[in-house]
This record gives C-alpha cells, structure tokens and sequence, in this order.
C-alpha cells in the first residue's frame, strides 16, 4: 500500500484536501493510504523516515511559512529519504517549473488552490498517479533511473544505446540519440542488472546488442547511431556469435 503525505499550514485547505483524498481513495479503490496530514514541515518529515524509505506520494504547499522552510526545499530533503517519491505541489500561483528546476526537482503536477477547481483537480492528479504506477509494475525492466546530482531521471531502456566510462573516477556516460547524461555508476553492476541486453564490449563500453549497425573487427570498433565505439579482442568472439558483424 502506498502512502500518501500531506503538508500545508492553512487547516482549512489541508482539511478539504485530505477529504477530496480520502473520497478518491475510497472511490477509485486505490491501494492507498494517508499516512500523515500536517501543517509543519519536521513533522511531515518525521513520518517518512517512521516508513523507512518507502516510495510515497506527497502533496507539498509551495508557500509553507515554516521558518527556513518552503515546499521547494521540503520536497529536496524528502528527496534524500525515498529517491523516488512522487510530488504534487499546491499553490496560490501559476508557473513554478523555473522553481523545480532551480531545485532539481521532478514534479508531478501542480495545481492552483482553488476551491471552484481544487476537487477536481486533486482527483484527477491522484487518478494520474494510480495509473503511472500501474505502469511501472506492469514492465518494471524497460525504465533505468539514474541520479544526477538530486535529481532523478528514468530514461526509457528502449532509447538508450550505450554507456562509456567517463573521466572522473566512477563516473560513466549514458548515451541516447539526444543526449549524454552523466552519472555514478559501475558497468559491470548496470550489465548484470540489465541482463543480455547489454554487451560488454570493451572495458569502457557496454552497449545495446540491436542498436549495433556495423562491426569492424580489423579495427578493433563497431558503430551504433553513427557513434563509435571500442571492442576489445576478448569480446570479438562473443559478438560474432550475437550479432555478427564485417571484417
């Protein structure tokens, strides 16, 4: 069952959306539950580490007046607990994404309090929610999360072609069609957990067995959406017995 947190300093808000939550939960059947409607940010906080980083979806009030505290920096430290929470921040503004993106934040949704739009608006983000979910679990295997920094990033397995060893120690590349991310990693753990889908083709590369479009073995590098890439002599009989290739 998944737990969903709840902080917002004005009661009369936090209370009409814990109902709206509760009637949805109740409604659509969701596997959820609140754990926890608060008005401070330490006592929100203390109920996530009581769950012991379990993934948790949490509706934030942007503009907490909570000493140091605002809905930005609230969401970064639960962050740090359950890496792979959900947030939905609520606020008496409009465009924030310039603010998560300062803080190196996913968000979820936003939504505006409202109260002509808020029911509606808290029942379709929670139905969102539900659905996303439902996804992950059904194919679990064809999304990699990686951490940059704070900020977690879930690149479709399907896009990426390949990873490379970076410069900085333990420090490696994933690499699509459109961008290069850099992360800290090992690609021997990230080839055992990707299974044969991935082959280790060199020290400093494991690649995406059907994204290869050309081998040369004379050469020592096979190619990969026009990228090349290094093959060490021990890999050349296992990639002959995959995939083929031209001398």
């Amino acid at each position: 069952m998944i737990g969903i947190y709840l902080c917002d300093d004005d009661d009369a808000v936090r209370h009409q959306i814990q109902n709206i939550l509760e009637r949805s939960i109740l409604i659509g059947e969701y596997d959820m539950r609140i754990v926890a409607s608060v008005p401070a940010a330490e006592e929100l906080l203390e109920a996530v580490r009581r769950e012991k980083g379990k993934r948790g979806i949490y509706f934030l009030d942007v503009e907490l007046k909570d000493g140091e505290w605002d809905g930005f920096l609230l969401g970064r430290e639960i962050r740090r607990s359950d890496p792979h929470a959900t947030l939905i921040y609520i606020t008496s503004f409009g465009d924030l994404a310039y603010r998560t993106f300062r803080y190196h934040l996913e968000a979820f949704d936003y939504m505006i309090k409202d109260p002509a739009r808020l029911e509606a608006d808290v029942s379709r983000c929670l139905a969102a929610v539900a659905e996303h979910l439902l996804e992950e679990r059904a194919d679990p295997d064809q999304i990699f999360t990686v951490r940059t920094g704070e900020r977690l990033r879930h690149i479709p397995v399907a896009e990426i072609l390949f990873f490379e060893t970076a410069p900085a120690a333990h420090h490696l590349y994933l690499h699509t069609a459109h961008s290069r991310i850099e992360f800290v990693g090992s690609l021997g753990e990230i080839g055992a957990q990707l299974g044969d889908r991935f082959l280790r083709v060199h020290r400093a590369y494991l690649v995406a067995a059907d994204k290869i479009k050309e081998i040369d073995f004379r050469h020592g590098t096979l190619r990969i959406a026009g990228r090349e890439c290094l093959v060490s002599r021990k890999a050349r009989s296992m990639l002959l017995a995959r995939v083929g290739g031209e001398t």
